[in-house]
């Protein structure tokens, strides 16, 4: 069996410095210590360390991808955290926990809706945006890119509250939900109860190979289908994957035949306001403000959001070691516990986003209120912490996934294209080049 060593990196103590190099080598699977003169199998799995040793020298290389019971080792986990940019990559866990098990751990009170909490959240996002659009209309064009991001921000403030509405967790009455959830939505031209149906199904099949519906890998058949698809994938999956929740934006949320017959006239109805959004608001937008001032008012701030949308989403779910699974494979708890990522972002960009980062407890439950996820957090952290993966969001996190996590394998979980089509993946050794290490 081919072991595959991809960028691989030698620690070398004197002098210090750092090497980067690509090695193949065709050997058994397993965790191999190599002596000058010999090979020495250490362990079983398809994961391989090397250490070489001289004098006055210590050479070690820690190597993607992953095998699970690569997991099994805390010496191995605090070498994949290091390379990948976590702070925690957590212990697999045992097949005998349930979600229940989880969720019965969780205080009571943490399920607890509380009006004046949630009112709040709006009112932080109203005055976010607003300050946002005051700081476009009086910033020089040298700080419009700060307003922007502000700004930006600040709408996905506005998902945020939908997505609450969506789950039932932001009001006991439900048609206050619907409206709300609405509402929040049109300024981002989201279709509300689209994107409920679609996900909803994302945490009843979280990270499941084919049915989730946030995002998956590539799978090998699609990325070998077509020449010029396969080029769309890997810009898409590379470079342009903060942005790449612009596509399933229109691709799911647009199509009627993507709905159940049930679900058909909430999904018209959604649809109908989020075309009399643009339908009114674009031209009113236009008429007073022109076509800059729309640019500069809403498409700006709009990528920004996008921006926010596609980074949380692959990072609360995609790493090297978090398989997705077929559905026979598939495992509750240890897709929503296991498989989820919780990321430290700066504090005014999780106040203003209410703490959707806080990302575990979510997918414990989703009726947990985003006021309350973190005291949530904390209760999994005190019962279940050995089990979580957790990060601070930095370069080289962002890097991992944008360069590595992309074709599916079974044994591998992710295969990066330039070991697949190096000649045709000409944007991932770009991003190799550009993006800083940075932790």
């Amino acid at each position: 069996m081919a072991c595959r060593l991809a960028d691989s990196i030698f620690h070398l103590s004197a002098p210090p410095r750092t090497i980067r190099c690509n090695i193949r080598l065709k050997a058994p699977s397993g965790i191999y210590c190599l002596k000058f003169g010999n090979f020495q199998q250490i362990g079983s799995n398809s994961h391989c360390y090397l250490s070489f040793k001289r004098p006055s020298q210590v050479l070690q290389a820690a190597v993607i991808p992953i095998s699970p019971s690569l997991l099994d080792n805390e010496e191995q986990r605090q070498e994949m955290c290091e390379s990948y940019g976590f702070t925690q990559i957590g212990e697999p866990l045992p097949d005998n926990i349930t979600l229940k098990d989880v969720m019965d751990s969780l205080p009571k009170k943490v399920f607890e809706i509380d009006d004046t909490k949630a009112w709040k959240s709006v009112l932080i996002s109203i005055t976010s945006y607003a300050l946002g659009l005051l700081m476009i209309s009086k910033a020089p064009w040298y700080f419009l890119p700060l307003a922007w991001a502000w700004t930006g921000t600040a709408v996905t403030g506005f998902f945020v509250i939908g997505h609450d509405c969506a789950h039932k967790s932001f009001s006991r009455n439900k048609l206050v939900e619907d409206i709300v959830g609405t509402l929040a939505f049109l300024p981002l031209i989201y279709p509300y109860e689209p994107w409920r149906f679609k996900h909803d199904r994302h945490h009843a099949k979280t990270n499941m190979l084919a049915e989730d519906t946030a995002w998956h890998p590539v799978r090998k058949e699609e990325f070998d289908s077509s020449p010029l698809l396969k080029k769309a994938i890997i810009l898409g999956y590379g470079p342009f994957r903060p942005w790449m929740s612009i596509a399933h934006w229109l691709l799911w949320h647009f199509n009627l035949k993507k709905f159940r017959p049930a679900e058909i006239g909430r999904v018209k109805i959604s649809l109908t306001c989020v075309l009399a959004f643009i339908a009114i608001g674009w031209p009113l937008i236009i008429y007073k403000a022109g076509i800059i001032g729309w640019f500069k008012f809403w498409f700006m701030p709009w990528m920004g959001y996008h921006f926010w949308m596609s980074t949380f989403t692959m990072v609360h779910h995609t790493a090297p070691h978090i398989p997705f699974k077929t559905s026979e494979e598939w495992n509750a708890a240890q897709a929503q516990l296991g498989g989820t990522v919780h990321c430290n972002y700066p504090r005014w960009i999780e106040i203003l986003c209410h703490d959707i980062n806080v990302h575990i407890p979510h997918h414990v439950s989703p009726r947990i209120p985003s006021y309350n996820l973190r005291a949530a957090h904390q209760s999994i952290q005190n019962n279940w912490g050995k089990y979580l993966n957790e990060a601070n969001w930095n370069w080289r996190l962002m890097k991992t996934i944008m360069t590595m996590c992309h074709v599916y394998d079974k044994e591998q979980f992710y295969v990066p294209f330039d070991e697949l089509s190096p000649e045709d993946s000409q944007p991932i050794s770009f991003l190799k080049k550009v993006m800083p290490e940075y932790t």
